[in-house]
């Protein structure tokens, strides 16, 4: 383990001692949030994405550990295991290089070579990589043997050269040398199946293309991916064949005889046969699994920004799920995000229903005092939004809410559950209103893959996918904060130290003993013992709660310490919290001890002063353009205010209110240049986009935010302008239509 450590320190540029105590604290229990929160003195201050790589590097170095330990008692109990391959063996530091060591000895279906063995031809291969002068014929006359099955020489010489093509192939040197040919120098070609032209167009980029391995990006990748799964491209992995040759003959090629060229001849065959699938193999794994690497970071950093929008707050809401034919479905929520009532209106389909909806939603917002109305984003969204808006209610602000996934939870066992009662359009429309009010909280009830913030989710490795948005569910949810008697079980779960069965057994006792009125009433919940409490209580909330503290972020194993600040400043430690002045009394230095540091004092200095600060943004209302609903109303030269719902890493999708997400390029995000759009922007921030090209037909719309050079640029520069930025995005595949499978950082990545 200490080699671990070490090991891992000089990765990550820490110490050994940050790494070890990071590792004792994982296999105490810790979580990730309570280790970077609460354990800053043991860990030297790492924060949440350091602890996490030390988490998955330490798991991914035991599991290496476990296989080193069984390829050893496989090889012993074979009788292969020497001191110079036991030797091997224990200093192979990767995966990959462990199996090529153990590749020639593991056992193996039937072979070519198994065969020829059986037939007793390996001391005949021996001689012949031996490649001295001798008569070959001869020598091979020695083995012919009808008993055997081998009747003549050339039999007895291709059995001999299946033996060799396999040990020069296997040979691990020869493999790891001939993998990194291919991944250096390999290249994908991409071509469209004959007669699928037309069912494939939205992979029309990709029907005649040819790129590098090691500069195909991660969304092209997984594009091609799919044009192959779903039978509409045929993709190719192309070595550098002349080359990967080489390395064989370099290695195994000696000289200039009979047995040489029986040499070559096995190294042709076996590079063919046996080498060559193998590497076109590995090298679709290694590339595939830097593709999912790169779209799960992507995608959990989405999430990421998503869960943690600005929140509307405590408000009084209509939310309206949006729809013409059958009308839109509206409902009315307290402050608590409680069910008040529901109905329908239908402002869309004729006159009638025009003036009977704007009776009902003003009647509903004066029997509610209604303060915000939430409107789905959906179809007949920008329709509805210019009908709430025409009814002039001063006071009420108007919003347009993403609904994605919003029809997955209204599905849900978690929204039966709660409203057993209701049709799944109400829960929809309730799940629009609760999006406003909390994000974070309500998007929890539905599975991250489907809230619209990815893509390619469903091509990716579906366990690592769901472990990197744990993990940053889990994030947010701690940075946040978990008001404790109010919080659904689903974003109790996500709470360090808990999960699903004590989120489940809190809101039962709850339920049973009304509200908590203090932190340490946790620990008489059923199965939360000290490890739990130790891991939760943080980041738990009791807002009202008789000791103030218990609405901070200051866990309570410190209150003991505080209120010896309070006393040392002579006043309450509500007073403290309070009074600036009072803080300023307080001397650091005189509190820090073997167990507490000055980082956790200032935290907890911080805390006194914002006592469970929000670190979520302040909302801000926004309005799309009016008159621009749909795609037709779109012109070149446009500038339009948008929503940013997407970040891949060749641009970001925005919604300008036409119930289709524009493309803004990586190279139209700014006038400076930028490898990620993540430099300068994030899902849910506001920006103002110029419309440069729209493709009606394939419902492409491109976008820019650079700022021009000079007003007087003419209307040749313009186009001549957005000319690379159709260029490049031409290599992008058609974006799904389906917001749910669009979806996408904590977890650090190891090569």
């Amino acid at each position: 383990m200490t080699s671990h450590n070490h090991k891992i320190a000089l990765e990550l540029s820490i110490s050994e001692k940050q790494v070890k105590a990071t590792v004792d604290l994982l296999d105490e229990g810790a979580t990730v949030p309570f280790i970077s929160r609460y354990r800053k003195e043991a860990t030297g201050s790492l924060d949440e994405v350091q602890v996490a790589a030390i988490r998955d590097r330490v798991q991914q170095l035991r599991d290496l550990d476990k296989r080193r330990e069984a390829i050893l008692k496989s090889l012993t109990e074979l009788g292969k295991l020497t001191p110079e391959l036991e030797k091997a063996v224990n200093a192979a530091e990767s995966m990959t290089l462990l199996e090529d060591i153990y590749l020639p000895y593991r056992p193996k279906r039937k072979t070519r070579a198994s065969a020829a063995r059986e037939k007793g031809l390996q001391p005949l291969a021996d001689i012949i990589l031996s490649q001295n002068k001798i008569d070959l014929d001869a020598e091979a006359h020695k083995y012919l043997s009808e008993e055997k099955g081998v009747a003549s020489l050339e039999e007895a010489l291709a059995g001999a050269r299946d033996i060799l093509a396999e040990e020069m192939c296997e040979n691990a040197e020869v493999r790891t040398q001939v993998r990194t040919l291919f991944v250096e120098k390999g290249t994908f070609q991409s071509k469209v199946i004959e007669g699928k032209e037309e069912a494939g167009i939205k992979y029309r980029d990709y029907f005649d293309w040819n790129e590098p391995l090691k500069n195909a990006p991660s969304h092209r990748v997984l594009a091609m991916r799919r044009g192959e799964k779903e039978e509409i491209l045929y993709l190719d992995v192309q070595p550098p064949e002349e080359e990967a040759i080489n390395v064989l003959q370099k290695k195994f090629l000696k000289g200039y005889n009979t047995c040489a060229d029986q040499v070559k001849l096995a190294i042709g065959d076996g590079y063919k046969r046996l080498l060559k699938p193998s590497m076109e193999t590995e090298v679709r794994l290694i590339t595939k699994k830097k593709a999912d690497e790169d779209a799960i970071k992507v995608f959990a950093e989405n999430a990421r920004q998503l869960l943690l929008g600005a929140p509307l707050g405590q408000k009084r809401v209509m939310a309206i799920d949006p729809g013409f034919r059958t009308g839109c479905k509206v409902v009315c929520l307290d402050e608590q995000g409680k069910l008040l009532d529901y109905t329908a209106i239908f402002p869309h389909t004729g006159a009638g229903g025009l003036a009977e909806s704007e009776k009902t939603v003003k009647h509903l917002c004066d029997k509610f005092n209604i303060e915000a109305i939430a409107i789905g984003n959906g179809t007949a969204g920008r329709e509805t939004e210019t009908f709430v808006r025409g009814l002039n209610m001063p006071g009420v602000a108007v919003v347009m809410v993403n609904e994605s996934g919003a029809s997955i939870y209204s599905a849900s066992e978690v929204a039966r559950e709660e409203f057993p009662d209701k049709d799944i359009t109400v829960r929809g429309a309730v799940s629009i209103g609760r999006r406003l009010m909390d994000p974070l909280a309500e998007l929890v009830k539905i599975d991250p893959k489907s809230i619209g913030v990815g893509q390619y989710q469903h091509d990716v490795d579906q366990t690592k996918l769901q472990t990197s948005l744990d993990d940053t569910v889990i994030s947010c949810v701690n940075a946040v904060g978990v008001e404790l008697n109010t919080a659904s079980k689903q974003i109790l779960a996500y709470v360090s130290g808990l999960g699903p069965q004590l989120a489940q057994n809190i809101v039962d006792y709850r339920n049973t003993n009304g509200a908590f009125k203090k932190r340490s009433e946790l620990r008489k919940v059923a199965r939360l013992g000290d490890k739990a409490f130790e891991q939760a209580a943080g980041f738990l909330r009791i807002h009202n709660a008789k000791n103030p503290l218990d609405a901070s972020a200051v866990h309570p194993e410190r209150y003991e310490l505080v209120e010896q600040m309070a006393k040392d400043a002579g006043c309450t430690v509500e007073q403290l919290m309070k009074d600036g002045q009072s803080r300023k009394l307080i001397q650091l230095q005189k509190y820090v001890s073997a167990e507490i540091g000055l980082p956790t004092l200032n935290d907890i200095m911080t805390e006194l002063a914002k006592p469970g600060r929000d670190p979520r943004e302040q909302f801000e209302a926004f309005s799309f353009t009016d008159g621009v609903n749909k795609i037709e109303d779109l012109k070149i030269g446009m500038k339009l205010p948008g929503i940013v719902t997407n970040i891949t890493a060749f641009g970001a999708f925005v919604d300008i209110g036409v119930h289709q997400d524009g493309l803004v390029h990586l190279s139209q995000i700014t006038n400076r240049f930028i490898k990620d759009p993540n430099e300068v922007l994030k899902v849910s921030q506001q920006v103002k986009v110029t419309v440069t090209d729209v493709d009606i037909n394939r419902k492409r719309i491109a976008l820019s935010m650079k700022e021009s050079e000079s007003p007087k640029q003419t209307a040749k520069q313009q186009q001549q302008a957005v000319k690379p930025v159709q260029k490049q995005r031409e290599r992008q595949p058609e974006p799904e239509t389906d917001m749910a499978a669009k979806l996408n950082a904590l977890k650090h990545k190891f090569k």
